[in-house]
């Protein structure tokens, strides 16, 4: 019975041994694929990270301007009601001249719109344009404030107005104008029925007339043609 018991006690103590083989077997194999994962996970946070700078960088990206006009404009001096020409001088100043022959006086009317268009200065080729407080200034690059709606008037007269800005409680436009002394009018404070507003656009001879614009200056250029009453709006 002894010897019996002796074996039993060996098989039990070789079975308990075995077992902590297995479990010292298995921790070992389980810390490897730990440390792999381990390992995987950090690119995946690194993606993570260029992703979020390169949205970042997104967003620092300036805004790219209006593409300048590519049509060719008319050739046309701006007599104004009030007995000037309208003028753009070297300096980036507006105002009005009696000189008729002024080199400064002489503008490229392009258009960009049905009834829309830029006003561009011959000799110094900036475009004439018009901030929210309604002042009149020249720039460089073409922007959305260098945009003028071309309106026919009574006699022939020609308005051109903000295509950004109006009086906010009215909806009265803004218009480009000279005062009696030649000077250049605020926007808000010139009225589309008074002489101040009033032009008459004078191209010059060569000056070419774009046939698709529809524009004031192309009717008064296309040989003496009156315009319609839909066209005196």
């Amino acid at each position: 019975m002894s010897r019996a018991a002796a074996i039993a006690s060996s098989l039990i103590r070789q079975k308990r041994q075995a077992r902590e083989r297995e479990k010292a077997n298995a921790c070992r194999g389980s810390g490897s694929p730990s440390n792999s994962k381990g390992t995987n996970e950090k690119p995946s946070k690194l993606n993570v990270f260029s992703r979020v700078k390169l949205f970042g960088s997104r967003k620092k990206r300036k805004r790219r301007r209006p593409p300048e006009p590519q049509l060719k404009g008319i050739v046309t001096r701006l007599s104004s009601r009030q007995g000037f020409q309208l003028q753009m001088q070297p300096d980036g100043t507006i105002d009005g001249t009696k000189d008729e022959d002024s080199t400064y006086a002489v503008f490229n009317l392009i258009p960009v719109g049905l009834r829309v268009v830029a006003i561009q200065g011959v000799q110094t080729k900036l475009y004439l344009a018009m901030n929210n407080e309604g002042f009149l200034y020249t720039s460089e690059h073409f922007t959305p404030e260098c945009k003028f709606k071309e309106s026919v008037f009574e006699n022939y007269y020609v308005t051109y107005s903000s295509m950004l800005y109006r009086q906010q409680a009215s909806g009265r436009a803004w218009y480009l104008g000279l005062n009696k002394e030649g000077g250049i009018m605020k926007g808000n404070h010139v009225k589309k029925n008074k002489a101040a507003a009033h032009f008459i656009p004078k191209p010059l001879k060569g000056s070419g007339t774009p046939t698709k614009s529809r524009s004031a200056s192309a009717l008064l250029n296309g040989g003496g043609k009156s315009p319609s009453n839909n066209d005196l709006s």
